[in-house]
């Protein structure tokens, strides 16, 4: 049962219960106890209800692309999770599934939710609307916290908030991926592990890393495994000494 339905259904529960044992000749100081219990664990669920931590999702569904779909998952405390679905590479035809919970920076996560606030939560069209757009996937935002949930499915959108938004995540979601695609590699083709740390290298120099330290297990176990030559383990010891951005 959703969250938001247990007061409606708490209350009637308690309302059938009280009849009940009234009709059967509850004392009338005990009935009182009893209501007056039934409604306190009313409100506490209530209560619960407003103090649940909001929630920023991002979703995009990109059929074709590598990852096909991927959802993002930003709490206003405690671990961010990520999950993706697709190939490996666009030549590959092995879709698979991909989840991570990770521990996001405070500044990433201050600024997601700053430019959040910027378009009222969501709560608006983001969609430009512009005819002869090509499609670059889409994109759903949803902001909820326990009490009330908004959200907007846009192709592209024009408002700078939104923009900024869809660059983070796409951004964080390749950093990610490098994760998932390097800890296949190390398992499964060691000598993959060259290029791909190059590549990882390469937008980093560009700043096109997010949430780099979501990367660090896997990078370090590269590092310190001497089966794998020592240029790779070099290249991954570089990236996990790397401040994000």
């Amino acid at each position: 049962m959703p969250l938001r339905e247990a007061p409606r259904e708490a209350i009637l529960h308690t309302a059938r219960f009280a009849f009940w044992h009234n009709h059967y000749g509850m004392t009338s100081w005990t009935f009182s106890a009893l209501l007056r219990f039934c409604l306190f664990l009313v409100g506490s669920v209530v209560l619960a209800q407003g103090q649940a931590p909001p929630v920023i999702t991002f979703t995009l569904d990109f059929p074709g692309s590598s990852p096909e779909r991927y959802v993002f998952e930003i709490p206003s405390k405690g671990k961010a999770s990520y999950d993706s679905r697709g190939p490996l590479d666009p030549e590959s035809e092995a879709r698979d599934d991909f989840h991570l919970d990770f521990d996001i920076t405070d500044a990433t996560r201050t600024r997601i939710f700053e430019l959040a606030g910027k378009t009222h939560n969501f709560s608006g069209d983001l969609d430009s609307h512009r005819k002869n757009l090509a499609s670059t996937g889409s994109k759903t935002l949803t902001y909820s916290d326990g009490t009330k949930q908004t959200s907007a499915t846009y192709n592209y959108s024009q408002q700078a908030p939104v923009q900024d938004l869809t660059r983070l995540f796409q951004d964080m979601s390749s950093t990610l991926e490098f994760a998932r695609r390097l800890d296949f590699f190390h398992r499964y083709q060691k000598l993959a592990l060259d290029a791909e740390l190059k590549r990882m290298e390469q937008m980093a120099k560009g700043n096109g890393l997010v949430e780099l330290q979501a990367a660090e297990p896997i990078l370090r176990q590269i590092a310190d495994d001497p089966a794998v030559i020592n240029v790779v383990r070099a290249r991954a010891r570089s990236l996990t000494e790397r401040q994000t951005r």
